[in-house]
């Protein structure tokens, strides 16, 4: 989904030409907000547009919206646009995205129409009238680490994530630096598909962990297959985008979930209020504000959940999940002791730390 983000999305979000000043009294949006929404994939795939689709009905629910949408529109400006288009043309002035291969065409298309607001989970383009949201999915996958630390019997933990980007493995790093907080000698096999949704390529690499003696298998996949094969091999697994529980509740001790509504309503709040201003490098939202984790399964104690509790309140009050010393692979110290890293360097992961097996490439 996002193939061009590692290394360059902070450059990205800064080449926008953001005129701040013109912001300085909050956007005025012409007439009542009227917003739509562009699915990059169908509504039921069980996990990231899923999570979108379902903080949508909630957002009706609570704020008396309709809002309808479009769904499986691929990330191609000559798809994108037209879509944005039509619903302009029917009077839609808040168009809402789903996929970082919207970027550039909301860009175009928030230049066009500088009275019609947008916004994009998984973006990296911003503007007077345009606003990108990701989340610190490093802090839920470092809660669901813990757990997953927890409740290994071996200390040999697993992991199916999708593309080497800074953030899939700020991910896979956090995840277990949360394990070894409940066992310092837990080690981590991460294995990467390439795609963002492939149940069958997270299947094999699910497999492949199984037959490595894992205990558990995290993921930062769009499907439920590694769950559904933690299940199937008597282990367990924590999930991704959505509480995984749907899928494999034997199996499924945590999930780090995307709650959209909880950044989109008092965004969408602000915009009718006539107070919204976009932030100039894009939202990067924390634990409680758009993401979270569904914690946890049965098998879980309730001491450890009291403990992962415990870490997502110091983390809302600002406990850094990076805080150094931090060391890759080699042996590069990457964070010094008592430094955490800028979002900058966040966005730019392209390291796995010792204790992590796998490669990037």
């Amino acid at each position: 989904m996002w193939s061009k983000l590692a290394g360059v999305a902070v450059a990205a979000i800064a080449a926008v030409g953001f005129v701040a000043a013109a912001q300085a009294d909050g956007f005025k949006l012409k007439g009542d907000p009227k917003p739509a929404w562009i699915y990059f994939n169908v509504k039921n795939d069980g996990g990231w547009t899923q999570a979108i689709d379902e903080a949508r009905g909630r957002i009706e629910g609570e704020m008396g919206y309709k809002i309808p949408f479009v769904e499986k529109v691929p990330e191609v400006a000559s798809e994108i646009t037209p879509a944005a288009e039509r619903y302009i043309q029917r009077g839609h002035n808040i168009i809402i995205g789903s996929a970082f291969g919207y970027s550039d065409a909301f860009k175009d298309l928030a230049a066009r129409y500088p009275d019609v607001v947008f916004l994009n989970p998984a973006g990296t383009t911003n503007g007077p009238n345009l606003q990108s949201i990701y989340g610190r999915t490093y802090e839920t996958q470092y809660l669901c680490g813990m757990v997953a630390g927890a409740i290994s019997k071996s200390g040999k933990l697993g992991f199916v994530a999708a593309n080497p980007f800074g953030l899939v493995n700020w991910t896979v790093n956090a995840y277990l630096i949360g394990a070894r907080k409940m066992n310092p000698k837990a080690e981590l096999t991460v294995i990467y598909t390439g795609a963002w949704n492939d149940p069958v390529k997270e299947r094999a690499a699910a497999q492949a962990l199984v037959e490595k003696g894992v205990d558990v298998i995290g993921q930062h996949v769009d499907t439920p297959t590694p769950q559904v094969v933690a299940q199937e091999a008597g282990i367990y697994g924590t999930g991704h985008h959505r509480d995984m529980r749907e899928f494999a509740a034997k199996a499924t001790a945590c999930s780090s979930v995307w709650v959209w509504d909880q950044y989109m309503v008092p965004t969408l709040k602000a915009i009718a209020a006539g107070t919204w201003t976009p932030e100039q490098y894009g939202a990067f939202v924390h634990v409680g504000s758009g993401t979270d984790i569904a914690c946890c399964g049965d098998m879980v104690p309730k001491d450890v959940v009291e403990k992962v509790m415990a870490e997502r309140d110091a983390i809302i009050k600002g406990k850094h999940v990076f805080e150094g010393p931090i060391v890759d692979q080699a042996g590069k110290e990457r964070v010094a002791a008592g430094a955490t890293p800028s979002d900058g360097d966040l966005w730019g992961m392209d390291y796995l730390i010792q204790g992590v097996t796998g490669q990037l490439n």
